[in-house]
């Protein structure tokens, strides 16, 4: 029952079920640009609930916090993503997943798993702190398995920026945030690994033709 939970509390509620229907629309898009779409909302997601943080428990700090990750996350990224998948002639490319129902099922799976992980911790902190954690887990755990289903080097790369959103939103509702240096350093690093990301994206195309990480695996030494 939420009747008897705060409304800021209410608010984080609906807004960790957004982050986590985020998390099910990127493993179930096979377009790369409307999984480009999807993290980006996840990144608008983000930032709203750092911005709601900051507001009702009155931490500053995070206002700054929440306009770096939508300017990057909800704006920068996906943008700079968008405009590599064009360049790339990838945007009508539909990419081929192996047992689509089975990897949701196996997601839906790792959230019923990061919710009995996390069941201890009703003992010693507050419901939505479990909650919270559960959600979060689940969200590194969904991006992990975006990783290892998808077989573009695209998607590989919002599943690895989704690991980091769900890390990022643990530490901002259970602890608050990171102190401001370090939030400045994750997102110059993030930055700075996007840029080598369209770097990696380009040799790969230039040397296989394909982002396909898949034939990687098939190339072998020939002897001359």
């Amino acid at each position: 029952m939420l009747s008897h939970l705060s409304l800021y509390e209410q608010a984080i509620f609906v807004l960790a079920a957004l982050l986590l229907y985020t998390c099910f629309s990127l493993l179930a898009h096979t377009r790369l640009l409307d999984l480009i779409r999807a993290f980006a909302w996840q990144g608008v997601l983000l930032a709203a609930t750092c911005a709601l943080v900051a507001w009702v428990l009155e931490q500053p700090h995070l206002y700054i916090s929440a306009i770096l990750t939508l300017s990057l996350k909800g704006f920068l990224i996906p943008f700079a993503l968008h405009r590599l998948v064009i360049k790339l002639k990838l945007q009508h490319t539909v990419e081929k997943v192996s047992s689509p129902t089975t990897v949701l099922l196996s997601g839906v799976g790792l959230v019923i798993f990061s919710y009995y992980v996390a069941l201890p911790i009703e003992q010693l902190s507050t419901e939505i702190t479990r909650n919270v954690i559960a959600i979060s887990l689940a969200m590194v755990l969904l991006g992990m398995l975006l990783l290892i289903s998808r077989s573009q080097a695209v998607s590989q790369v919002v599943g690895f920026m989704a690991v980091e959103n769900g890390l990022f939103f643990a530490a901002v509702v259970s602890t608050y945030g990171m102190p401001m240096v370090v939030e400045l350093g994750v997102a110059f690093d993030v930055l700075v690994a996007m840029v080598l990301f369209g770097v990696f994206f380009f040799q790969i195309k230039d040397n296989l033709d394909s982002l396909d990480v898949d034939q990687m695996n098939r190339l072998s030494e020939v002897d001359e």
